[in-house]
């Protein structure tokens, strides 16, 4: 693939180190590392995406474009009828290659960038990157019995999923925290609450309930996003079991950014647990 030199992303620079890949991402055929798990392009940026094949096999990805929105809950569910929006996101990505064959330990980059349109207005733009495991074929093995009606042998296909952002312009958000209370989730405490967000981009982060004398957070929850077609998104934290006896009583509660300039709090409360 030949990307043009209208590109928004003229160079390519490595975004994170094999070393220092996250937690495995299982892909069903071996063990698929994809680092990094999010992706945002500014303006002239590009990126590359590190695979690495941490499995015993020689296995088979497919890469493509997902779009896909948010709800409520944070969950992503299929988009079935693209809005404008979601149409100029997909077709401004730019990756490749679009399918790769890895030996075991042995990482492979996958080069992104983005190229807008002339007229594009600003704002975020988003698609989802899907990783798919292609299984190898397996040899027909005759039937020893004899065959009655139909059968078949259905195989697993497994991917991994991360997001890719475009952000066009001076672009900003706002967010807030509301009803704070305690909630018995299969039987173990959690901290419930309303996340809101407002402004021109997305916001993403880690929420944090901290108790006064406490250093640590008594719950925490990280990879929190309220992506642009949200306002608002509900969310139950598990208290850590070392505060369950203790959850009880006035906390504050925290959404930290993660930022190129380290975290920052963008929402903070106060409450009283009951």
């Amino acid at each position: 693939m030949t990307f043009s030199p209208r590109a928004l992303c003229s160079a390519f620079v490595i975004a994170a180190a094999v070393t220092a890949l996250p937690t495995p991402a299982r892909a069903g055929v071996g063990d698929l590392l994809v680092a990094p798990t999010r992706i945002i392009l500014n303006g002239s940026r590009g990126t590359q995406i590190i695979l690495n094949n941490i499995g015993d096999d020689v296995a088979t990805y497919r890469i493509s474009v997902e779009l896909r929105r948010m709800t409520a809950d944070g969950s992503l569910v299929d988009v079935t009828a693209p809005n404008e929006a979601e149409k100029a996101a997909e077709a401004m990505i730019l990756y490749a290659p679009r399918k790769v064959t890895l030996p075991p330990n042995q990482p492979q980059s996958i080069n992104i960038a983005a190229r807008a349109p002339a007229g594009l207005p600003d704002g975020e733009y988003r698609v989802h990157l899907l990783f798919r495991a292609i299984p190898a074929p397996r040899p027909v093995v005759a039937s020893t019995t004899p065959a009655k009606g139909i059968s078949f042998a259905l195989t697993p296909v497994y991917g991994v999923t991360i997001p890719v952002i475009v952000r066009l312009g001076n672009l900003q958000a706002k967010a807030g925290i509301a009803n704070v209370h305690l909630v018995s989730a299969a039987g173990k405490p959690s901290v419930a609450l309303d996340l809101s967000r407002s402004g021109s981009r997305s916001t993403f982060g880690e929420v944090r309930v901290m108790k006064a004398g406490v250093k640590e957070p008594i719950a925490v929850q990280r990879g929190i996003a309220i992506y642009t077609e949200l306002g608002e998104r509900s969310l139950a934290i598990p208290v850590d079991p070392k505060f369950t006896a203790s959850a009880s009583g006035p906390v504050t509660v925290q959404y930290v950014e993660t930022t190129e300039m380290g975290p920052e709090v963008i929402a903070q409360t106060s409450a009283v647990l009951r």
